[in-house]
């Protein structure tokens, strides 16, 4: 046996959706119902394992075994669930010997080496996250059965008790046998559905780095992070305290049944003589500006319930396992048009910012519990909760967390793309982009915090909104009016920048070209180390890693402005399949961000014998013993990748007893 396509029917009580697999298949009840394979591509057939089937012993060899590679779509679902059910038959899991580092940590868990993903693969090429997704773009011969949905409700997880059904909570095979039968198809067709797709894509497979990566992202996922359990809690007893008491407050002020009812604070400010037609967090922050006094504390109160803290903690009670770690919390390729990670559950890539200057100490006042002490210092207690999300994140006793982070990636990025030299001199020479930026653009010497300071903002919103062909309105959208930027003030910003990086400017338009003509002409090309190329109804474009970004039946079309541009099928921002318009500076971010990615794979290479446990955007987070050096991390950290000749990278980092944005 070389290979083995499998895929699992589930029981749980534990709501999968919102606790992740991890929880899920830790429940006492969780029980393996259905178990489809196929071995080297052959027969599927579906192990009945709910009424008394077993699996045979060579496949449960085959699962524990290193040398037989096992595939599933979201292969991370069947590894965990497996994991559980060969811990509950005693066998051993453990791939190491007794004396190896990782034996203890991995024992619970199947080795994910041997592992590959179908889903991961269908992402490398541009596709969608679900199967049957993949099935339809594919237009494979034998898709995903939609009836699956009701099977799944039916049989894998609770059901209401009702006069009907006995009362009972679950429903077995027995209480509908024929549903039964179909569910079984149900699973052999995953897995022929899951085969197809490897043989459709079998032209274009995933190169062997990349699996390593994911292999690195399933070690992490397993590792999970420690949770302050304690400061959880706590944080959602006050939280729960503090909005009964704003809201009490509003009530007292608007006689409003419910305050928090948009409707009606809108109406009841339009009969106070303040009309507004939203209530978001820039609209009230505007009118906070004008408003009489008793106007403001209503819109003050409401600001603060406003605030969605508890939603994390919440999650994080939800999510966390027995030991206390949180598990599962990363995607890989999760977004498949750079290939960069996404979060799941506690959804780390939009954790709120820190600015408390004495965090500890607020820290310490919540895990207390003292709310009046919290509520007088502090005042808003919503943003004080909100602010020590991440201090929930603690690593293991007598450890700490070594944080590291690129300085200003996709900057530098950019400018060893293009050639870009007077900001790859900055960069040698250690200094600040926006102060470089703002000195370029305005003819004058900038120093933060000293001479022209104040232009250090315009150089930091022109270098966080303009790299990638973005005008006024990405000025706007990154908040230059609020940082007191004028109308007026912002075209000869966008002219100024876009004079000061001719080279950036020209790189944005070769690309343009260069994907132009392999769609138009299907004639390949390599610039500035990317190659561009069209085949099998695909785009490619080959970057200094070696790894690929792919678009989807890509054309040439018209953009909302009348011009030309290429088309290509993929999921927007409504998260459907559709067509998908873009140009020059747009595949230019994807190739920059893409870049960015693979350099932080190299640097999770590079330190992968450290115990990572998180990572966040372009930082990582390691759980290590007081006595290593965060120098030693940095300087591996930054270690600039073989394939990026000429790239000056620098790693900054930090060590904290709990996790914080320093």
């Amino acid at each position: 046996m070389n290979s083995l396509s499998l895929d699992l029917e589930t029981f749980s009580s534990i709501d999968l959706s919102k606790c992740g697999v991890y929880k899920y298949a830790s429940s006492p009840d969780f029980e393996i119902l259905l178990f489809g394979y196929s071995i080297d591509s052959g027969e599927v057939r579906t192990i009945d394992l709910a009424q008394g089937e077993t699996i045979p012993q060579e496949i449960i060899d085959a699962l524990v075994s290193d040398e037989v590679v096992k595939w599933a779509y979201n292969a991370n679902f069947e590894r965990i669930c497996l994991s559980r059910y060969l811990r509950d038959m005693e066998i051993s899991l453990d791939p190491f010997h007794d004396d190896h580092p990782l034996s203890m940590e991995r024992a619970r868990l199947l080795n994910p080496e041997s592992w590959r993903c179908s889903m991961v693969w269908a992402s490398t090429m541009g596709l969608p996250h679900s199967l049957e997704g993949v099935g339809a773009v594919l237009g494979l011969e034998k898709q995903k059965l939609t009836e699956g949905k009701d099977h799944i409700k039916y049989f894998c997880v609770p059901c209401a008790p009702t006069k009907s059904n006995g009362g009972r909570t679950r429903n077995l095979p027995c209480h509908a046998p024929d549903k039964w039968e179909t569910f079984k198809q149900y699973n052999i067709r995953d897995v022929e559905t899951e085969m197809g797709i490897k043989k459709r894509l079998s032209k274009f497979p995933v190169p062997d780095f990349v699996w390593d990566e994911y292999h690195i992202d399933q070690e992490i996922n397993d590792r999970g992070v420690r949770l302050d359990m304690d400061l959880v809690e706590k944080a959602i007893e006050m939280d729960s305290r503090s909005r009964s008491e704003l809201t009490a407050a509003m009530k007292e002020i608007t006689s409003l049944d419910n305050p928090n009812s948009v409707q009606q604070m809108k109406q009841w400010l339009s009969d106070n003589g303040l009309e507004t037609d939203s209530l978001g967090k820039k609209a009230v922050a505007e009118l906070l500006k004008t408003a009489p006094p008793k106007l403001c504390t209503v819109l003050e109160l409401r600001q603060q319930l406003a605030k969605s803290s508890v939603k994390k903690y919440q999650t994080m009670q939800r999510a966390v396992c027995d030991d206390g770690r949180a598990r599962g919390m990363f995607a890989f390729y999760g977004a498949n048009r750079t290939g960069r990670w996404s979060g799941r559950l506690i959804q780390m890539q939009n954790l709120p910012q820190n600015h408390l200057p004495d965090l500890a100490e607020a820290r310490a006042l919540v895990k207390s519990g003292n709310f009046e002490a919290v509520k007088m210092l502090y005042e808003d207690v919503p943003d004080t909760l909100s602010q020590l999300i991440r201090t929930a994140f603690i690593p293991k006793d007598g450890m700490l967390f070594y944080v590291a982070d690129f300085s200003a990636i996709e900057a530098r990025v950019i400018a060893w793309y293009a050639g870009e030299k007077w900001r790859q001199k900055v960069f040698e020479n250690g200094g600040d982009i926006y102060c470089a930026s703002a000195s370029q653009m305005f003819h004058v010497p900038v120093v933060k915090h000293g001479v022209n300071g104040h232009l250090r903002q315009k150089g930091k919103i022109a270098e966080l909104a303009l790299g990638y062909g973005g005008s006024v309105g990405a000025l706007k959208a990154m908040g230059a009016l609020e940082m007191g930027l004028s109308e007026d003030e912002l075209p000869p910003l966008v002219d100024a920048w876009r004079q000061t990086n001719p080279h950036i400017v020209q790189f944005w338009w070769d690309v343009d070209r260069a994907v132009m003509n392999a769609v138009r002409y299907h004639t390949p090309s390599t610039i500035y180390g990317l190659s561009f190329e069209c085949r099998s109804g695909m785009l490619f474009i080959r970057l200094p890693s070696g790894r690929k970004l792919a678009y989807v039946k890509p054309k040439i079309g018209i953009n909302r402005f009348g011009g030309e541009c290429v088309t290509y099928e993929g999921i927007g921002a409504s998260k459907k399949w559709e067509c998908l318009d873009s140009y020059g500076p747009k595949f230019v971010e994807n190739i920059v961000q893409a870049t960015s990615r693979d350099i932080l794979c190299y640097a999770m290479k590079t330190l992968r014998c450290c115990r990572i446990v998180m990572h966040v955007h372009d930082e990582l987070i390691i759980e290590a013993d007081p006595s290593v050096s965060l120098d030693a991390i940095c300087e591996q950290m930054g270690r600039t990748p073989p394939w990026t000749p000429g790239l000056i990278l620098r790693a900054d980092g930090y060590t904290t007893p709990f996790y914080k944005k320093d």
